[in-house]
């Protein structure tokens, strides 16, 4: 982890002063943000409260425009009406509706105010809109989740679980959930990594993508991220997991020679080193088929109850 005592990002310092968009409660839409004019937001009933103030720019910027505010009404019309969404004027609203939200969302230049702007005006038109515009997915089945996290757009990905309506564990068509794709980011801001942590807490993280079947964290320990590892361990990954070749994640980080990482799965209780992969194979074979003695020496004395003696892992320091 790097520059956590450094001065935030430009953005970030932004961010702080804009829309602290906090989701449904009650039926509510709950807002703070000081000075400015108010703004009113739905209640649960149908009426409106208003909150704490917005700045006087913050207000002009929460209004769609009339094109998309159109669009957004027609989506949210034909909602639950399948046929109906079949009708040319859906399909076109839909359309627009889909572009314009990623466009503003889904880029690595995308901007946290105005993704919250437009969370806000689609939460004034109704809670089921919101829901259905934030889930939305591309033609890779790739939702705004997805490309936040894939950007480190941390600040949004914040702003998309505040809603309470992101469906976190949405596959994409290669079968991974924006969690997994967290699972593989370098977070440099301490404040984005508790983001991280906060998506592996409402997600599932034992979900298997598609395709191999592995977890998010197979990925953490097979690309080196180790603190994703411990994030993950913390929210209740399960470490003797299998993917479709019968690989654990102890049995990735054997065949990586991440000492640390072995250290950390053999610390957790249910950590099960005799788990054989497809081809028969434990982690103590994997390490020592990859040249990884002193891991092998960990699982050895892991299995017969012992402490590995520390000058084993220090003379191979080339193995880390």
């Amino acid at each position: 982890m790097k520059k956590r005592d450094g001065p935030p990002r430009s953005e970030a310092e932004g961010s702080k002063k804009s829309l602290q968009f906090v989701g449904v409660l009650n039926g509510e839409y709950v807002l703070g943000v000081p000075g400015g004019c108010p703004f009113p937001q739905p209640r649960g009933n149908g009426g409106t409260r208003w909150v704490q103030p917005l700045s006087p720019s913050l207000c002009a910027g929460t209004r769609l425009s009339p094109r998309m505010r159109e669009a957004c009404l027609i989506v949210k019309t034909h909602l639950g009406h399948p046929i109906a969404t079949k009708s040319k004027e859906a399909l076109a609203s839909s359309s627009l509706v889909l572009q314009e939200w990623f466009r503003l969302s889904s880029q690595k230049s995308s901007i946290p105010d105005t993704v919250a702007n437009h969370l806000l005006a689609f939460a004034e038109l109704s809670p089921a809109l919101l829901a259905h515009v934030v889930n939305l997915a591309d033609g890779n089945g790739n939702t705004a989740l997805h490309y936040s996290v894939s950007h480190s757009n941390f600040h949004i990905v914040r702003l998309l679980l505040d809603t309470g309506v992101c469906n976190v564990d949405h596959q994409n068509k290669a079968g991974y959930t924006a969690l997994m794709l967290a699972a593989l980011a370098a977070v440099e801001q301490e404040d984005d990594m508790n983001v991280v942590r906060r998506l592996f807490s409402m997600g599932n993280v034992n979900a298997k993508a598609s395709q191999a079947g592995q977890t998010a964290l197979m990925l953490a320990v097979s690309h080196g991220r180790q603190e994703m590892v411990e994030a993950l361990l913390a929210c209740g990954a399960d470490v003797n997991l299998q993917d479709e070749e019968g690989s654990t994640a102890l049995m990735c980080a054997c065949e990586h020679g991440r000492v640390e990482t072995v250290k950390l799965l053999l610390a957790q209780p249910t950590c099960d080193v005799s788990i054989v992969d497809s081809d028969g194979n434990n982690a103590v074979t994997i390490a020592l088929e990859a040249g990884h003695s002193n891991i092998a020496v960990l699982l050895y004395a892991h299995l017969n109850g012992t402490k590995a003696q520390p000058q084993v892992s220090a003379a191979a320091p080339s193995a880390l």
